[in-house]
């Protein structure tokens, strides 16, 4: 059974509006490719009422600004025992609304909770630092930046909600939120949630819509001072732009990634090979530190892509909703479709297909899971973001020559190793160019530790102590001292 759909239209000042227009969009899921309802559609008339609200509630001594650090931490846990509390429903609104497999929706949303409180712990413990000198003296205050645009990718809105809002709120800011016009409604039930918990008016907003009217409007405006995007390369270059254009906007963004995992003739492949898989295949390859470099030594090349291939062949596609589905749809036609292209042209340059790539028939938007062996770096496939269910296994010889081609790409978001030597696990964690290393495992999150990339992958870093700073301004007070003491 299908869940309720409850919140469809935007959300500004604590009140459900219509859009300003008057229209709506529809939102799909993905699996049956039905509509699930009709969303109001917000552009720039609905963002400006949007701006306004929040900064009326930013201003001072407003009722937000009037509670203490505590304060705001303790709405935070409020707001994470209320997801706690329709923790089912909000897994199964996400499975509906973009694809996600059950089981792996409840994770994500058990580790939103973990963001919010997390977030929540921080409030009251953003310290500055005094620098007594004799003649004067000199302070720090941490302050929030202002009103800030949080824009939102369709592949897990829920837990990238639940990261940067929570982080923003700790800090003290107030938010507009844009929705992926793909997958709204999770953002939409979370608002209602924060009512709930008592956050005050103004506070967060929440504006779906279209990247070229909702997000463009809100990277323009002139009143908000700090934009926090996840998504694509192509997007995060375009709200870089904009963020210079009517005043200097503040900008962090989490872009895409090529991530390399290297597996050592050491490693242990009963556990290698299955978080390799998984590395490309949760989510159906649509995350942006998907392993889809996948490189593996010589010495155990041949066996490793016998197992690589009989795993994937176990992977089972289905119904995401299904409590057995290992693997569910794509989120939209215009995805398939380019993940397919990417297929062909592996095919095409030389590499040799395994298993899958094919579109599964009678299943919305799913494509087999996909092995290619005798990959080379100069493949599209190689190169290129899939964000979909294509394992790419290329052969190397050394530690120093693998550490050159997984850094030889624009992309730095992730990495990792699998090997028994802390040499190989030191030396590669020093040298590779990634925002985030892991050695043997991958795809382990956790609230307290820092995310995000290096080059083509991004600006700034979520979650740990850095993702409340993001939305922070240091402020630097100097007092003369009397000489006459």
């Amino acid at each position: 059974m299908s869940p309720k759909i409850k919140y469809t239209k935007i959300f500004i000042d604590n009140q459900w509006v219509d859009a300003v227009s008057g229209k709506s969009f529809e939102t799909f899921n993905p699996y049956n490719r039905n509509v699930i309802a009709n969303v109001s559609e917000g552009d720039k008339d609905d963002i400006d009422l949007a701006v306004q609200a929040a900064k009326c509630a930013f201003r001072r001594k407003s009722a937000w600004r009037l509670l203490n650090p505590s304060q705001r931490g303790d709405l935070l846990n409020k707001f994470a025992d209320l997801v706690q509390r329709d923790l089912e429903y909000l897994a199964q609104l996400e499975t509906y609304n973009n694809g996600m497999v059950i089981k792996n929706s409840r994770r994500f949303v058990k580790l939103a909770i973990d963001y919010i409180k997390y977030n929540a712990s921080l409030a009251d413990k953003m310290h500055g630092n005094t620098m007594p000198t004799g003649a004067s003296f000199s302070y720090t205050l941490k302050q929030p930046v202002g009103v800030c645009g949080i824009i939102l990718p369709w592949n897990v809105p829920l837990l990238v909600f639940a990261g940067k809002v929570a982080g923003a709120l700790a800090a003290g800011c107030t938010v507009i939120v844009k929705p992926a016009e793909q997958a709204p409604l999770t953002s939409l039930a979370l608002a209602a949630l924060l009512a709930e918990a008592g956050i005050p008016a103004g506070v967060v907003n929440i504006v779906p819509g279209f990247g070229d009217s909702a997000g463009a409007a809100l990277t323009h405006h002139p009143d908000v001072a700090m934009i926090s995007f996840a998504g694509s390369l192509e997007v995060g270059k375009l709200i870089q732009q904009a963020a210079g254009t009517n005043n200097l906007k503040r900008v962090a963004l989490e872009l895409g990634g090529k991530s390399p995992l290297v597996i050592m003739n050491d490693a242990d492949l009963n556990i290698a090979v299955p978080f390799a898989a998984l590395g490309v295949f949760t989510h159906q390859g649509q995350i942006c530190i998907a392993a889809s470099r996948l490189y593996v030594q010589s010495g155990i090349y041949d066996e490793f892509v016998k197992r690589a291939v009989e795993f994937a062949k176990t992977l089972t596609p289905g119904d995401p909703s299904d409590e057995s589905t290992q693997y569910g749809p794509q989120i939209d036609e215009t995805l398939m479709t380019h993940i397919l292209k990417c297929i062909e042209s592996g095919k095409l340059e030389g590499a040799k297909l395994l298993t899958g790539g094919k579109r599964i028939e009678g299943s919305g938007f799913c494509i087999e899971p996909t092995v290619f062996a005798d990959v080379t770096d100069d493949m599209t496939i190689a190169k290129e973001e899939i964000f979909g269910p294509v394992q790419s296994i290329l052969k190397f010889e050394t530690l120093e020559e693998v550490v050159d081609r997984a850094n030889a790409s624009n992309y730095g978001l992730a990495a990792g190793i699998f090997t028994t030597s802390l040499d190989n696990a030191m030396q590669f964690s020093t040298h590779v160019e990634a925002g985030i290393v892991w050695v043997n495992t991958y795809l382990e999150f956790r609230p307290d530790v820092p995310f995000g990339g290096f080059k083509d992958s991004g600006i700034g870093r979520e979650n740990g102590t850095d993702g409340v700073d993001v939305f922070l301004e240091v402020k630097t007070v100097t007092m003369v001292l009397s000489n006459d003491f």
